[in-house]
């Protein structure tokens, strides 16, 4: 069974594309018709894909790997702020910064200077400073604050990445694409489908189609982090078993060992 019905890609706006003149032709095969001049997808493909797209996100959740969201154009980075956040999975919606995947090195020393400087407020090295300094480290801890956003816990390379609106977030699929890490995306009739390893044909425009496409992919992630929860649970309840198995075995063995050791009784 579908994820996501067709009436609810309708519902939300899914099927509307751009006009006919910004269309990228390597989107033909997800566009149904064109109507006044603006293209419209193909819905049933797009369930196609979203089932495809969120069974490949299961997967990556369960096995215990971090996906980054990117999204920082204005109508969808408070939703997925909002709805990415309860995960715990890493996302970026303020600006994407060149080199953020294929120079992570230098991203990597900029989170340890955030956390130098958090240290810096517990122990209380700023109140030795003074109240220029003090500033001057504050605004350079908001600016990287900002910049860095939830991916100050990333301590590597996310296993996939998944995009809102692959044009104008060009960069990260270039980086992306340049270290073989597998892509999620809203492909809009503007976008090229052709770049990202798992398109998910929609509208990247309208606030509730973004949080339609955002919630089947939180919703994925969820199962996947339970299933890899409960694999867990059996893991433990399996070596648990064995264990107490061992014990009675071990205890056994024991018992056969004294009455092999007892001294045989004197006949009369």
């Amino acid at each position: 069974m579908a994820r996501t019905e067709f009436k609810q890609l309708l519902d939300a706006g899914v099927h509307f594309g751009h006009l006919k003149r910004k269309w990228n032709p390597n989107m033909a095969p997800y566009i149904f018709a064109e109507k006044k001049g603006i293209h419209v997808i193909d819905l049933n493909k797009t369930v196609v894909k979203l089932d495809e797209a969120a069974n490949a996100m299961k997967n990556i959740a369960r096995s215990g790997k971090k996906i980054l969201f990117v999204a920082t154009k204005k109508q969808a980075k408070d939703i997925v702020a909002e709805k990415v956040k309860a995960t715990g999975m890493p996302y970026v919606t303020e600006r994407w910064s060149g080199g953020m995947l294929t120079n992570f090195g230098t991203i990597r020393r900029a989170i340890k200077k955030m956390a130098a400087i958090d240290r810096m407020k517990v122990d209380g090295t700023l109140g030795h400073m003074s109240k220029r300094e003090r500033l001057q480290v504050s605004r350079q801890r908001e600016k990287m604050e900002k910049n860095l956003g939830s991916i100050a816990d990333l301590t590597r390379l996310p296993s996939a990445l998944f995009i809102v609106d692959v044009v104008k977030e060009h960069i990260a699929v270039a980086e992306a694409r340049k270290l073989s890490i597998p892509t999620f995306a809203m492909v809009d009739t503007n976008s090229d489908p052709n770049l990202i390893d798992y398109p998910i044909p929609a509208n990247d425009d309208a606030t509730k189609s973004i949080e339609l496409i955002v919630d089947v992919m939180i919703q994925a992630i969820n199962e996947g982090l339970e299933e890899r929860k409960s694999d867990k649970e059996r893991g433990e309840a399996v070596e648990e078993e064995a264990g107490e198995e061992g014990e009675e075995g071990a205890e056994a063995t024991e018992e056969v060992a004294a009455e092999t050791e007892k001294p045989a009784e004197p006949q009369a």
